[in-house]
């Protein structure tokens, strides 16, 4: 059964009772000056998202600025802004006549300047002969990035910048808070935009949406009726060329301590009184500060986290190394590739109801989803047959859909449960993951921005777990590439 699903209207994100901001609205960003320009992050995914951003007709009269430590020429920078610019010239559904013009125009406009970011002085001045107000996106190494920003002045900054940090933030607790005591002395809180692309607009607000607009799952969005909630990010890419990163984070850092605990958090709060970013931002908040990884004691952490590498094998047709055999890993390092921790909120609503987040790499398969599997009926009438399966509702992030697990009786033999999926595609954008989280950026929303003290909670939730697989405490184990991990190792799908 597909029903149609019919997209909600946008909803506000001002406060209450005041007039929503008009897109020209003061205080709107007129210059992204992108630092990092010149490294991968920058060609493959942020500029694809800017150029989405514009060609939609969201970001009317930005000016584009680039700055690295490459020594690029104009004609570089131009091929790079070409290249990355060629999808949201041809893309059905995101692009206006009116936006292509104004995404041309940034092109012809946008320049690259050689600039070594860490030289005291050097950014500032830099930043003396931009037009404010100024996103700067420090598309950098988060060590690069803490040291600009220590040399950085308030006075060097632009009126009204906002700076925008790429994940992770800091490498741990400590090195958050140091990160977010430097960030405070250049710019309130609020101009602080801490990106995670995970948090795109359609994915928050379709959760939201599910959640308070329908009673029925609100009067059971609770531990007296859920048995568990996974959060699941499995995909079958490897390292893509990113060892240099990823084999010192590995998936607990990549996609645990960040995404899957900010969408955890979307999914256990509780109903803000607006959608305004400072009620949806506390109640985040708010969430991350009463979890834990197991029930909060150290002797938890062997059963409530576990991780995984992958030897060599098979993805589709192609043949896949063992990951510490892959171009740029150290196997000192110890890496996991797969990743699992059980997290408990401690809390009247989801007291005893564990979240299981999960994400790996070189899996079999491409799942992203989360799934809330519903507790047994108190009661079943002796009589029935079939296979009285748990209901379980599937809320997917790529694409954006929503089924639902149920059994019925089925055809033929009415005594007889069969279980049926009633599905449903959700509201999306045809903005990139980035376009949609700087879209935030350059209408100075902070909505889909991670606020500082969350950055820190997260880091705090999993640094038991981390410091356990660390100290050997909890051994790694192994899964072929191409299989959906360790054996041992099920999830609701299995």
């Amino acid at each position: 059964m597909k029903p149609t699903s019919v997209p909600a209207s946008p909803p506000a994100t001002h406060d209450a009772g005041s007039p929503a901001p008009s897109p020209g609205a003061a205080g709107r960003i007129k210059t992204l000056v992108i630092l990092g320009a010149s490294g991968d992050l920058t060609g493959r995914l942020l500029l694809p998202g800017v150029a989405r951003l514009i060609a939609s007709g969201r970001a009317p009269g930005l000016t584009l600025l680039g700055a690295g430590s490459d020594d690029w020429t104009a004609g570089k920078w131009q091929e790079r802004l070409t290249n990355s610019f060629a999808d949201a010239l041809t893309s059905e559904g995101a692009s206006t006549a009116d936006g292509i013009k104004e995404l041309q125009r940034v092109q012809q406009g946008s320049s690259y300047q050689e600039l070594d970011v860490t030289a005291k002085g050097a950014l500032g001045g830099f930043l003396k002969n931009v037009q404010g107000p100024v996103a700067l996106y420090f598309a950098l190494p988060p060590a690069v990035s803490q040291k600009a920003c220590e040399i950085l002045v308030k006075s060097d900054l632009p009126a009204g910048t906002r700076l925008v940090m790429e994940k992770p933030f800091g490498s741990s607790t400590e090195s958050a808070a140091k990160l977010n005591a430097t960030l405070a002395k250049l710019v309130p809180e609020d101009h602080i935009h801490r990106i995670d692309h995970f948090l795109g607009k359609s994915t928050v607000l379709n959760i939201m949406g599910l959640r308070f607009a329908n009673r029925l799952l609100e009067h059971s969005w609770n531990g007296e009726h859920i048995e568990k909630v996974e959060i699941v990010f499995d995909e079958p890419l490897t390292l893509e060329n990113r060892a240099r990163y990823y084999d010192h984070a590995g998936a607990g850092r990549d996609m645990i301590q960040s995404h899957l605990l900010q969408i955890m958090a979307i999914m256990a709060m509780e109903p803000p009184a607006t959608l305004n970013e400072h009620d949806v931002r506390a109640n985040i908040a708010s969430v991350l500060r009463a979890s834990t990884v197991g029930r909060g004691g150290s002797e938890d952490l062997a059963d409530h986290s576990r991780r995984a590498r992958y030897t060599a094998g098979t993805i589709g047709d192609r043949p896949v190394p063992a990951y510490v055999d892959e171009t740029g890993v150290d196997p000192a390092n110890d890496t996991e590739t797969l990743a699992e921790v059980e997290v408990y909120i401690n809390n009247w609503r989801w007291a005893g109801v564990p979240f299981i987040l999960r994400s790996g790499k070189a899996l079999g398969r491409s799942r992203k989803e989360a799934v809330v599997t519903f507790k047994p009926v108190p009661h079943l009438p002796v009589g029935f047959t079939g296979t009285d399966s748990p209901t379980r509702l599937h809320i997917g992030f790529g694409p954006a859909t929503l089924s639902l697990d149920l059994d019925v009786n089925g055809p033929g033999d009415l005594f007889t449960l069969d279980r049926v999926q009633l599905g449903a595609e959700l509201a999306s954008d045809p903005l990139l993951p980035y376009g949609e989280v700087l879209d935030g950026v350059l209408s100075a929303d902070p909505l889909l921005s991670v606020r500082g003290d969350t950055a820190e909670e997260c880091w705090r939730i999993v640094e038991p777990a981390f410091a356990a697989w660390k100290s050997g405490e909890i051994p790694m184990e192994e899964y072929a590439a191409g299989s959906n991990g360790p054996a041992n190792w099920t999830t609701s799908n299995d």
